[in-house]
């Protein structure tokens, strides 16, 4: 019987409690699910890649998974997935926006490796306005993360902000 393995890529800077989920449940669809912590310099990442690794496994730990594992990478997509022995790429959803954009990678990723599933999960609706580029603005402005964050997160977040400064009258 073939295994199916799964690659959840993302940056993750930093995790949100959306990702949380989406991990949780695509754990559910396959035998082993990698969390592919990439770099991806064009999104202004607030942490290192290594901070970000670091981050992503304590919080999937903490989730309690036996299937899932945190694997880094700075390749295509499709090349790691291979690398890997994937069959299953899983990406969340959070509006049509994602949609069009993820549409299109898979549109992208099949034409590269048509053996290569791509699986979309919608995230559940408390999380879908989630996005870790919002969570770092509201907190360069001062504002409360809590919602969208663990509590180690929170604080990891927040002291980076300490460190490069708050922007804006809050």
């Amino acid at each position: 019987m073939t295994r199916r393995v799964g690659i959840y890529p993302g940056t993750f800077d930093p995790i949100t409690l959306g990702h949380a989920d989406i991990i949780r449940r695509g754990a559910k669809l396959v035998d082993r699910l990698i969390i592919g912590v990439t770099t991806n310099p064009s999104k202004n990442p607030m942490f290192t890649t290594e901070e970000r690794f670091a981050m992503v496994e304590r919080e999937v730990a903490a989730l309690g998974l036996g299937n899932v594992e945190v694997v880094g990478f700075n390749a295509l997509l499709v090349k790691f997935a291979q690398r890997q022995g994937a069959n299953v790429i899983i990406r969340g959803l959070r509006a049509v926006a994602d949609f069009e954009y993820e549409y299109q990678m898979a549109g992208m990723n099949q034409q590269l490796d048509a053996d290569i599933e791509t699986v979309f999960l919608m995230a559940d609706v408390s999380l879908q306005p989630i996005a870790s580029k919002l969570v770092k603005e509201i907190a360069l402005y001062g504002g409360d993360i809590t919602p969208f964050v663990s509590e180690k997160v929170k604080d990891e977040v927040n002291a980076r902000v300490e460190e490069i400064g708050r922007k804006g009258d809050y």
